[in-house]
């Protein structure tokens, strides 16, 4: 489901607030009779947040969304899809030095991911900067400290 508010517009209501680029939806808890709060980043259909929600004073009605809960939400939220992205960053580019040849060399893995044609490139670099040797390998390489110095002991060979 798309957010009510892609186009950006306040909304300041009970079970609904939209603001800076955000949207919390309090909905009904589908695994029990309470309630949960849905957290939308706008324009993205997917939440960034699902969490359990307050029950109001009647013990049936969800407890109203309110500035201070609305901001530690988005605050929440926003580290939610910091982390996540930078997870994918270190899952995509990967580093490991390693001494050979009486210098330190960093081996570096890069992953483009893509649904028809994922690729990855494997880099070696001196100390100084300056690129060695650099390879296609498949996007399922493991780099390791094992792996990089085996490909430097091969001297920079397309490994299998």
């Amino acid at each position: 489901m798309t957010s009510p508010t892609d186009d950006g517009a306040v909304v300041h209501e009970d079970r609904l607030w939209a603001d800076k680029g955000w949207t919390a939806r309090v909905i009904k808890n589908e695994d029990d009779d309470g309630w949960a709060v849905a957290m939308y980043k706008q324009g993205v259909d997917e939440p960034a947040l699902v969490g359990p929600w307050t029950m109001g004073r009647d013990k049936k009605n969800p407890k109203p969304l309110d500035a201070g809960a609305f901001n530690t939400l988005v605050k929440t939220a926003s580290e939610v899809l910091r982390r996540h992205e930078q997870h994918l960053q270190a899952t995509l580019h990967q580093e490991i030095t390693v001494s050979a040849g009486g210098g330190r060399i960093s081996v570096r893995l890069d992953i483009t991911p893509d649904d028809d044609q994922p690729s990855a490139r494997l880099t070696a670099v001196d100390d100084s900067g300056e690129e060695l040797a650099a390879v296609a390998v498949s996007p399922g390489f493991r780099l390791n400290r094992a792996s990089a110095e085996a490909w430097i002991a091969s001297d920079y060979a397309r490994p299998r």
